[in-house]
């Protein structure tokens, strides 16, 4: 091979760093490059198959759909929190009073983990002086922990010690977060679990 143009048809695959300003790439060239392109082909059109469009419109639809799928995890995710606010089929949906400010428990199926903190948040300033206890069982079997604390009560009443008890009565492992609002999680979901992980923030709240 005497010039760069016998090498023909030429594609990078790959590039990585080796050290402080060397760069490593990989590449296809001749057959081997014609070969990984024909490939390539195929796999659009595979794609656009079954996307049902021409290989010229798959990014566009493809777009489409992520913003679809945006668009439903909003709406789920706002229905989750409704029923969380407003019982829908959620245990002991009731506020309870303890000494000079409220106490209130929801127990949920198949909420993620992450969608109740926002939604301790909303019944926080619904309550506007309380605690706010949210369990889910979720598609794994597993139990997410959520205990809310508004701020006027902090001095009194730690989130993260309560949500460190709950823990360990599902079974998990330490658990943190903020004051006012923290998170944890067990492998046990049985509903006996799950009412004394209730019973004991209640008594450790009603203690303060």
């Amino acid at each position: 091979m005497r010039w760069t143009g016998d090498i023909g048809l030429f594609t990078i695959i790959a590039e990585s760093a080796l050290a402080a300003g060397v760069r490593r790439i990989e590449a296809y060239t001749g057959r081997e490059a014609l070969a990984y392109f024909n490939e390539q082909v195929k796999r659009l059109k595979s794609v656009s198959a079954l996307l049902k469009s021409s290989p010229l419109e798959a990014s566009v639809r493809v777009e489409a759909l992520l913003n679809d799928k945006k668009k439903l995890e909003k709406e789920i995710s706002d229905l989750w929190r409704k029923l969380a606010m407003g019982g829908g089929g959620a245990a002991s949906p009731e506020v309870e009073v303890i000494k000079d400010f409220k106490f209130t428990v929801r127990i949920l199926k198949g909420v993620p983990a992450n969608e109740l903190k926002p939604m301790a948040d909303e019944l926080k300033a619904k309550l506007g002086s309380g605690v706010v206890v949210l369990e889910s069982v979720g598609e794994d079997g597993k139990t997410s922990l959520v205990v809310g604390v508004t701020q006027n009560l902090v001095p009194r009443i730690n989130a993260v010690d309560l949500v460190k008890i709950g823990a360990e009565l599902l079974g998990g492992k330490g658990g943190g977060g903020r004051p006012d609002l923290a998170q944890a999680g067990g492998p046990k979901c049985d509903e006996e679990s799950l009412k004394k992980v209730i019973l004991e923030i209640r008594t450790s709240v009603a203690a303060t």
